[in-house]
């Protein structure tokens, strides 16, 4: 890109309040305000994906954008007072926009079939990230980029979206006030319009977010259960455990007895959360493979019959998961989830639940077996 001359002109109306502020601070009035910004930006060097234009409010951030990108510029959106879900293009597939829903760390059914106005911040700004990837085919600029969401939330938000834009080849350019995500959301350039200073960066890994796994009450189901997208309901056997991060639940795992034909071993995975706000990092799945290595040290197996798009696609990733004839095919025609014959009234359960969704079943494979 070529350097860049941006030019703003505004000539301020002489109000009272003006001349008022202006006498108590001995001010004098200025006839006529000119702002300008002498950009240079050589992203045309080399092939990327991802730029990110940062500094402090007042730096001419936005309108530097504006006069370099143009269209391509994206802030905000008008929303329905339907669910977000019917905001996407009509022309769009429902698997599509699951996908991009997903994509972008916004893994809760229940809050798709939400008005946009009644999400959390977190929320609408990863719907609003996919709306924009989902509208805009070529170079995407998003202005005000994680400025008005939790710190924490911002971060692992900027690592979900920069994975979808990295997995997609597409280019994409964050404007933000933030430096706090630079290294979540990993650009391959950064320009500060404060500074008039451009740099290329190596592509680094983001920082790592520990977490503790440790058996909890049946009462931390009240905090996870309007996330799940299946039933809100716990079944009285399951047993509990929640992973923390710094000290904070932020994932519930349920497993429970799995009724078998032969043998007593099996394990079933019941309900499996992860907050709003931590979704987007395979938390989900890091939690998945932590039971599986656990229930296997204590002589158990390990399966899971799930539905949603993202575990499913995690499992299928996975060397430590193997697909099971449980659940659905890929034609989407139901398989038998019987492993043997005099299934009991339990496993009967399980098969009509499987054959309510479009489900993949998965076992559980130690690591010493996934190596």
């Amino acid at each position: 890109m070529p350097r860049v001359d941006v030019v703003r002109e505004i000539a301020p109306v002489r109000s009272a309040r003006i001349l008022q502020m202006s006498a108590l601070f001995d001010l004098k009035p200025e006839d006529h305000l000119r702002l300008e910004w002498h950009v240079d930006m050589p992203i045309e060097g080399r092939d990327w994906n991802i730029g990110l234009i940062v500094g402090p409010s007042g730096c001419g951030k936005t309108s530097i954008a504006h006069e370099c990108f143009g269209d391509d510029v994206v802030a905000r959106f008008e929303w329905p007072d339907s669910a977000v879900i019917d905001a996407f293009p009509a022309s769009m597939p429902i698997r599509e926009v699951i996908e991009m829903l997903s994509s972008v760390g916004f893994n809760s059914p229940p809050a798709w079939l939400r008005p946009f106005a009644v999400l959390s911040n977190g929320e609408q700004f990863r719907v609003t990230c996919a709306r924009a990837l989902a509208e805009h085919a070529g170079l995407l600029v998003l202005d005000e980029f994680t400025s008005v969401v939790d710190r924490q939330v911002a971060k692992i938000a900027a690592h979900a979206v920069q994975k979808t834009i990295r997995r997609a080849a597409r280019q994409f350019i964050a404007v933000s006030c933030h430096f706090d995500i630079v290294d979540w959301l990993q650009p391959d350039w950064i320009y500060e319009p404060a500074l008039a200073r451009f740099q290329w960066r190596e592509l680094q890994r983001h920082p790592a977010l520990d977490f503790e796994v440790r058996e909890c009450s049946r009462d931390l189901w009240r905090m996870f259960r309007q996330h799940h997208y299946l039933s809100g309901n716990l079944q009285s056997s399951a047993k509990c455990y929640a992973a923390y991060v710094e000290g904070q639940p932020v994932a519930f795992n349920a497993i429970m007895h799995l009724p078998h034909a032969y043998t007593r071993n099996i394990r079933m995975g019941h309900r499996l959360v992860v907050l709003p706000d931590y979704q987007g990092l395979g938390l989900g799945g890091r939690f998945d493979d932590f039971m599986g290595e656990y229930l296997h040290a204590r002589g158990y197996r390990y399966r899971n019959v799930v539905a949603h798009p993202a575990m499913i696609a995690y499992y299928l990733r996975s060397p430590r998961w193997r697909r099971t004839n449980e659940g659905r095919g890929k034609d989407g025609r139901a398989v038998d989830i019987r492993a043997g014959r005099g299934a009991d009234k339990g496993r009967a359960k399980a098969q009509l639940q499987v054959r309510r969704l479009n489900t993949m079943g998965f076992e559980y494979c130690p690591v010493a077996v996934a190596a």
